[in-house]
């Protein structure tokens, strides 16, 4: 017996072997071709859509996305990666048909182009709401930190530029007493020159005055860091350390666990991200009006109200945060609202009615209290203001005592989330490899996460639907 054995390198074919033998009909690279052929590349403002009468050709912007939705399916994203691709992937080779540009020309596509990338990922959701992919009963929200090309040590806070000049003055403290022993001593004791000594208190000195220019910048623009090599990105707890991030975005149907939105901000926090989210996926859903669940990172009062105004039924759990607790002291839970009276009844019986209406950052708060506080025997456990205990009522806050009682009766909806929101993240940054950005700016990050979450689209529809029925759908 003997192993199966290949082709004889030296031999000639007669008929030589068409390069479309090796794609076969149900290869994802055949859909690739066919969707960016169909798509209406000057309309999502890519450059050079409609080539130029005069000039040196330059590449057809649907090859260089071509080239790009393979390379990101297949955990390839450096420019000079995909150049050596195409010169060795018979894939590649059939998908741009022997094109091989240079990975300067690579890396510029993907560089100039982030509102048009964002546009074909809306394009394949468009598709995928054509084929009924998408359920729009139900949407997860989360949100992810994704590493920026920027290193701690090249971002700043007032408080670590503050550290940083104290202990540079405690360093030429040191070295200026060494200088004043040295002047002291005989000549040529032991320990660095005093020429030697002066050029390091001049170089500490010139990184002061840096530290203190980047501290007065910051004071006059009001921004709470700044980063040297990426400006916009900002520093963020991640996966329990503190990094230098990006905060990505997701909402994710609940259907087949399909990304119908995302975003990416440099905003620490989620707070002020449930609506705009919603929404987006809403009118992505042709008008939907779905549930939206989301962690307690996403509760804001605010941000809850414009989701019901838009339709939307937004399931966010209330955090825990407050002070009185902490203290051994009642709560607001421990007061029972009646909504007839608008007034509120404290532990010890007593009634809290409304006084005054004040306006806290942009919110209209009603301000309740009772004159029973001071002969009071529960005082103690109550609170220690002299004046008593007051307390506080978002004019809209029974819209956020409505989503705890939807809650309550259907915890089997919230239940949902962690495995819709949490799927994708896992799937890009370990499955992918794609936790991370190669580009800096703001602007153009978003560009490049939305390659990425149109690739775990892709993959997932791929194996849900298969290239054949995509590629019907696109005839």
């Amino acid at each position: 017996m003997t192993h199966i054995a290949g082709t004889d390198r030296t031999q000639a074919v007669l008929l030589p072997e068409v390069l479309d033998d090796y794609v076969t009909a149900d290869n994802p690279v055949r859909f690739l071709d066919a969707f960016v052929a169909q798509l209406d590349l000057g309309a999502l403002s890519f450059q050079r859509a409609v080539p130029a009468d005069t000039g040196r050709p330059g590449y057809d912007p649907g090859d260089l996305l071509r080239l790009y939705l393979y390379g990101y399916l297949h955990r390839i994203r450096s420019s000079r990666r995909l150049e050596q691709e195409t010169h060795r992937n018979v894939e590649l080779m059939w998908l741009l048909r022997g094109l091989r540009p240079d990975f300067k020309t690579i890396a510029d596509f993907r560089r100039d182009h982030p509102a048009a990338l964002k546009g074909v990922g809306r394009e394949f959701v468009l598709l995928c709401r054509r084929l009924e992919l998408f359920g729009g009963e139900l949407l997860a929200i989360d949100g992810s930190k994704f590493r920026a090309v920027n290193a701690r040590d090249r971002s700043y806070t007032p408080a670590r530029l503050a550290t940083l000049q104290r202990d540079i003055d405690r360093t030429i403290a040191r070295y200026l007493r060494e200088l004043e022993r040295q002047d002291e001593a005989e000549a040529g004791t032991e320990g660095p020159s005093a020429e030697a000594l002066q050029e390091k208190i001049t170089a500490l000195q010139q990184r002061r005055a840096r530290y203190e220019t980047l501290q007065q910048e910051l004071a006059a623009s009001g921004e709470t860091a700044r980063s040297l090599t990426d400006p916009d990105s900002r520093l963020m707890m991640s996966g329990g350390r503190i990094e230098v991030c990006y905060n990505v975005q997701t909402a994710v149907d609940a259907k087949h666990k399909l990304i119908v939105a995302e975003d990416v901000t440099n905003a620490a926090g989620d707070r002020d991200q449930l609506s705009p989210m919603a929404t987006a996926a809403q009118e992505l859903l042709g008008g939907a009006t779905p549930v939206v669940v989301a962690d307690q990172g996403y509760y804001h009062g605010t941000e809850i109200k414009a989701c019901l105004d838009a339709g939307i039924t937004p399931l966010v759990p209330r955090p825990l945060t407050s002070a009185n607790e902490a203290r051994g002291l009642f709560t607001k839970d421990d007061f029972v609202y009646d909504p007839g009276a608008d007034r509120y009844r404290c532990p010890a019986g007593e009634t809290l009615t409304y006084r005054t209406t004040t306006l806290e950052l942009g919110r209209r708060i009603k301000n309740y209290r009772t004159p029973a506080c001071g002969r009071c025997a529960l005082r103690p456990r109550c609170t220690r203001n002299q004046d008593g205990r007051k307390i506080t009522r978002w004019v809209d806050e029974h819209l956020l005592e409505a989503m705890e009682a939807q809650l309550r009766r259907e915890p089997h909806l919230f239940a949902h989330r962690k495995e819709l929101a949490e799927h994708p993240y896992g799937t890009m940054k370990r499955g992918m490899d794609q936790g991370y950005f190669l580009l800096k700016g703001l602007r153009k990050v978003r560009g490049e996460f939305s390659l990425t979450t149109l690739t775990y689209n892709l993959k997932r529809v791929f194996n849900l639907v298969g290239v054949p029925r995509l590629l019907g759908a696109l005839a």
